[in-house]
């Protein structure tokens, strides 16, 4: 018996990235934080956008900015008033826009407490007017035999 993941699609987050500062070089490398004004999530369990203006990536980037290593940070309100803070790391091919994250979930609302138990995968792609796009899926862990 071995333990197999698999994935689920689970909803879209769309999101508008804003703002920068550049902090610059430091120990970890190249920050830049990034402003995350306007974010949505739908799937078939949920509607949400963004609750206040505290969405942002607080981005590291790689030497020579090819690799970006993100941290992001927002809490959403769904259409029905529960409250669900996100957070995720990934890496990000900056040359391409393609970027791999792993989402985690918290709240206290009864209906969305299945959010509380899932780690999420997804994969997005950044345009040139800084729109971001993610599939976020579950991942689904079993024993098989």
């Amino acid at each position: 018996m071995q333990p197999v993941a698999s994935l689920k699609f689970m909803a879209t987050l769309t999101a508008q990235l804003g703002d920068q500062i550049v902090v610059g070089e430091g120990p970890r490398g190249s920050r830049v934080v990034i402003d995350v004004p306007s974010v949505s999530l739908v799937g078939d369990k949920i509607n949400a956008s963004l609750a206040t203006q505290d969405a942002a990536d607080w981005l590291t980037l790689s030497e020579n900015g090819q690799l970006g290593a993100l941290d992001v940070r927002m809490t959403l309100r769904t259409d029905d008033d529960a409250f669900i803070y996100v957070e995720y790391q990934g890496r990000a091919n900056m040359e391409a826009g393609i970027i791999a994250t792993a989402p985690t979930f918290q709240t206290s609302h009864e209906k969305y407490l299945w959010l509380n138990r899932i780690q999420a995968v997804a994969a997005g792609q950044l345009d040139s007017s800084g729109k971001l796009v993610y599939n976020l899926y579950e991942v689904l862990v079993d024993i098989e035999d």
